[in-house]
């Protein structure tokens, strides 16, 4: 395996994860870098470089980041979310993923792109929820900022410092973990 390969392993990682909070920003990000000459993608998944589809998806994320902001809405949003960030985090993975076989590269995008999507999509839906059913929906927007702050941070991250971006992965997804476990319901003795 080649510095390159890991390096894009890391980048597709890091994009996934930042699916998790926002589905297009991580995708806008990477068009904009194919577009840019920054990232070159897969053979396949060249056309996520045209112009129209940086178009596309600026839109995209901008009416997906202004709809988070809707109390309610955002809740609404979650749930047609979280099966869009498991395949956004797919796409990622494979449109990134460069010098393997194909099944690993579909095992790795599946796995790593899709899971780590899913699982940080599933923890801040919870979490939106949570502020809906406890505040009504008035702590709502101060989540939004946090979650389209991190999603932005750990894409520039992603494209710019790879490495950087699969260690804040890591975090994220340890910090889920521990609050994961102090909530969770223990039995009783």
């Amino acid at each position: 395996m080649t510095s390159e390969t890991i390096i894009s392993i890391f980048l597709g990682i890091g994009l996934a994860a930042s699916v998790g909070f926002r589905v297009f920003l991580p995708l806008f990000a990477l068009s904009l870098a194919s577009y840019f000459d920054i990232w070159t993608l897969n053979e396949n998944w060249l056309w996520v470089g045209s112009l129209a589809s940086v178009i596309t998806l600026g839109v995209a994320t901008l009416a997906e980041i202004f709809a988070y902001f809707i109390p309610w809405v955002d809740n609404l949003l979650d749930s047609i979310a979280l099966p869009l960030a498991a395949l956004a985090g797919t796409a990622v993975m494979v449109s990134t993923v460069a010098d393997l076989d194909p099944v690993i590269t579909w095992s790795l995008a599946i796995i790593a792109g899709g899971g780590t999507a899913t699982a940080i999509k599933g923890a801040s839906a919870t979490s939106r929820l949570t502020s809906t059913v406890t505040t009504g929906g008035l702590a709502n927007p101060g989540i939004s900022v946090i979650e389209t702050g991190t999603a932005a941070v750990v894409t520039v991250a992603s494209i710019f410092a790879p490495i950087l971006a699969a260690v804040l992965v890591i975090i994220i997804l340890a910090f889920i973990f521990v609050i994961y476990r102090k909530l969770r319901p223990r039995p009783k003795a």
